[in-house]
């Protein structure tokens, strides 16, 4: 074990199984700062081998992941023995607090704490887990291969179990015990391939020294067995998730919960910008060799994102936009801004939206930096068809709950995108209307987002937009960052005057209250209205 520890690493890894370990040995090589944190609780630690895992079949379970602690930590990485008790996010940071009082932060936070496999209340299963008490077919069948195996019906997947496990064995059980009467063709099924079946509830399983010897049931009778299976309820690891904001879903196979695991993306990505899951809390099937896959997987979708946030900061900089203000345009920014309240803005169109779009008739819509929807279910109410687009996932989800608040025909003209404009470029001469109110990017970022959404308007379409005046500054509370601001005159001189025709490029006035005072001042905006011919 490594147990000097950086205050700050590219990703901390929690959990150290197969997932953890795969993944932070391709982000150590990729010469990432890598901090695993491990419990030692690993899924699989009563099993005696690991099995189906090409290279290292039969390899017992401590010994693979001592194999893989030894690889890590050769390109880098620290692995401490340690339970994390609390997460916490900030603008692009994660904090991550250990039991014994240390307390770590991580660009990126890749969770691979695995699933507890709650066992059904019978005497004496808890004892023989992992070793005659099974779940698993592909990872024990070839070790108890005709042997007398009992399946113990605790769900509807017991009559699947039992027909699987008939392939290791022709001496299988099906131990009916509270699942109650089968329908007339699955007694056909199981009597054609010569399963017995024993009604009765199971009380308990037996053992004589270290070695089972059958099922009670509540008659008093034992049914001699070497082997028992159970279906255990997985439940995913993921408590530790909740303060961020992720929540597990329930993992059902037909109608019947299984489980429950943490809903991510193929590449392990989660709902909430920067967490990656990988492993059984992600996918509570995945066998020993597909979990390692998946921290792979996760490891090079992380690797990604940080590259992206990497160049971002590097163009930044060559423009000589300060770091803080370029962090103002992060997914991990907005987040944290739409975190801090249900609702961050009025709900209301942006009043030059309304004045400016009344009398064009209604087509295809683009919404550039959507927030949470109010512009783009305005538009869709007036027979527009809308593509909101925000950086923000809790931005996109509060405008698609909106939508659908409006009523079935609004949500139907809406679609949402996940979309950081820095980077992002719509479809070329497609929308008959972009809009962008109030999207606000520096100089030597502004003119080359302005002009991919100048290239997105259609032929005879319009192209709008509006922010605040730098006249405003001093007026009402703005950014100290006077880059972010500029006047409609600006935005027009970066149109070729025989592609558009300036229908307006003014500075307007507005009334507002101001937000310290109350008092009635008179405010702003730049505007920018032009028809590509």
């Amino acid at each position: 074990m490594n147990g000097s520890m950086s205050e700050r690493y590219d990703v901390v890894i929690i959990g150290g199984g197969a997932a953890g370990l795969s993944g932070a040995l391709a982000l150590s090589r990729a010469r990432r700062s890598v901090l695993v944190v491990d419990a030692g609780e690993q899924r699989n630690a009563p099993a005696g081998h690991v099995h189906n895992y090409l290279g290292r079949e039969g390899t017992p379970p401590a010994e693979l992941l001592a194999i893989g602690r030894r690889e890590i930590e050769s390109y880098g990485a620290e692995v401490v023995t340690g339970t994390v008790t609390h997460l916490t996010r900030g603008a692009g940071v994660f904090g991550v607090a250990l039991a014994d009082g240390r307390h770590v932060h991580a660009r990126r936070l890749l969770v691979t704490t695995g699933l507890t496999d709650e066992l059904p209340d019978i005497p004496g299963l808890a004892g023989r887990w992992g070793h005659d008490v099974l779940h698993c077919p592909y990872c024990h069948g070839w070790e108890v291969r005709d042997r007398a195996i009992g399946v113990i019906a605790t769900g509807p997947m017991a009559v699947h179990a039992v027909q699987q496990w008939r392939q290791w064995s022709a001496d299988v059980t099906l131990f009916l015990h509270t699942l109650g009467d089968l329908p007339d063709d699955t007694w056909e099924e199981l009597a054609a391939r010569g399963i017995a079946v024993v009604t009765g509830e199971v009380t308990g399983v037996e053992a004589d020294a270290d070695r089972l010897t059958g099922v009670r049931l509540a008659d008093g009778t034992l049914v001699p067995r070497d082997a028992v299976v159970v279906q255990t309820r997985l439940r995913a690891r993921a408590d530790l998730l909740g303060p961020l904001g992720l929540e597990t879903a329930e993992r059902r196979v037909g109608d019947a919960v299984v489980g429950t695991y943490v809903p991510a993306e193929p590449t392990g990505a989660t709902a909430v910008p920067g967490v990656y899951v990988a492993g059984n809390v992600a996918d509570p099937f995945g066998q020993v060799i597909a979990s390692a896959a998946a921290g792979l997987t996760a490891a090079g979708a992380i690797n990604a994102d940080l590259i992206a946030e990497e160049t971002r900061a590097a163009v930044a900089a060559r423009k000589g936009i300060a770091p803080h203000v370029a962090e103002m345009f992060t997914e991990a920014y907005w987040e944290d801004r739409y975190a801090s309240r249900p609702a961050l803005w009025s709900g209301r169109p942006n009043p030059h939206l309304v004045t400016d779009v009344e009398d064009l008739t209604p087509g295809e819509a683009l919404d550039v930096g959507c927030g949470e929807g109010a512009d783009a279910i305005w538009l869709a109410q007036r027979g527009w068809r809308v593509t909101g687009a925000d950086i923000s996932p809790t931005a996109l989800d509060r405008a698609a709950a909106h939508a659908a608040a409006a009523g079935d025909d609004v949500a139907a003209r809406t679609t949402w995108v996940r979309a950081d404009a820095l980077s992002w470029t719509p479809e070329p001469r497609r929308y008959d209307l972009v809009s962008a109110q109030f999207v606000h990017v520096p100089t030597g970022l502004r003119e080359a987002l302005f002009a991919r959404l100048a290239d997105a308007v259609a032929p005879g379409g319009t192209l709008l937009i509006g922010g605040h005046h730098p006249s405003d500054v001093g007026v009402v509370p703005r950014p100290d960052v006077p880059e972010l601001f500029f006047t409609g005159e600006e935005i027009a001189a970066l149109l070729k005057p025989d592609e558009w025709e300036v229908q307006a490029a003014e500075a307007r006035p507005r009334t507002v209250a101001h937000p310290e005072t109350g008092q009635q001042v008179t405010v702003h905006d730049a505007v920018l209205r032009a028809r590509r011919r």
